[in-house]
């Protein structure tokens, strides 16, 4: 069989494209620049776009199993996978969407990644959900500070998150792709272990090799300065999550060893993949 691939050239995707070669899959990678995939020769790349729906059909044709990158017209995607005859689909979803972590500051996330998750399981298609909490990329926001030398600017460095490897998300994606049992599962997903953020950036100077240095700005301080970069309602939830991991630190679940049979990757780990984007 052959399995679809969207957003195959994202951080993510990458990984599931990856996973699903190295178990002897066939693969059809879409991107809307095929050119730039920059995919192995032997992943059939093809171009279609999430938002014009007119170029999903002939990605669709043959295709058995897909991995849905969240998108606002979910519905589209799932009516056209339906037409085509797909049978199963993994939606890249948010932990956001969990009843559980819904909160002011997550609420319009908790309402979006909940109405991709329901476009897909009401048309029919056997569907997994997969849920990552915080992503260990979500640190690159420091690159350019710490590739200069410079430290870290950033409230609430008290901060305890568990985040999660781009590649272990992608491992669980990849896993109710391939295996079956996992129809209706919704999988919330997390690192090994809670961490703060002025210990994130600690331990990415150890990866580095030299010393790094948390800057703790008050919430209106950082606010601004993220405001340079980030759109405002990420930075207001980026700030919210923040705020409330002080005292409520992000759960550290067990499902990446559960659903993948091996344990979770580190934030070391994913420092030491990553090092070069802060050199």
């Amino acid at each position: 069989m052959t399995f679809l691939v969207t957003g195959a050239t994202g951080s993510v995707g990458r990984h599931v494209v990856a996973r699903l070669r190295d178990a002897g899959a066939q693969v059809r990678a879409m991107t809307r620049n095929p050119d730039n995939a920059g995919l192995p020769a032997d992943v059939e790349v093809v171009a279609g776009d999430l938002d014009r729906p007119e170029t999903l059909e002939p990605a669709l044709a043959g295709i058995e199993r897909a991995y849905l990158f969240p998108h606002d017209d979910a519905t589209a995607f799932a009516e056209l996978a339906r037409k085509a005859g797909v049978r199963r689909i993994v939606v890249l979803s948010s932990a956001a969407a969990g009843i559980e972590y819904k909160r002011d500051h997550n609420s319009d996330s908790h309402a979006w990644h909940l109405a991709v998750e329901r476009a897909v399981e009401d048309s029919g298609i056997a569907c997994t959900t997969v849920r990552p909490g915080s992503f260990a990329s979500n640190s690159l926001l420091w690159a350019d500070a710490i590739r200069s030398g410079s430290a870290v600017r950033s409230p609430y460095a008290s901060a305890a998150q568990a985040p999660v490897h781009e590649a272990d998300i992608a491992a669980v994606a990849a896993t109710a792709l391939l295996e079956d049992g996992h129809t209706g599962a919704k999988y919330t997903l997390s690192g090994p272990a809670s961490i703060t953020l002025a210990d994130q950036v600690r331990t990415i100077g150890e990866v580095l090799g030299r010393q790094t240095s948390f800057e703790e700005l008050t919430p209106e301080q950082g606010r601004a300065e993220l405001l340079q970069g980030l759109p405002e309602d990420i930075v207001d939830m980026l700030l919210g999550y923040w705020a409330e991991a002080v005292d409520q630190p992000e759960p550290v679940l067990p499902t990446v060893e559960q659903v993948t049979g091996r344990p979770a990757r580190t934030f070391a780990q994913w420092a030491a993949d990553h090092a070069a984007d802060f050199r």
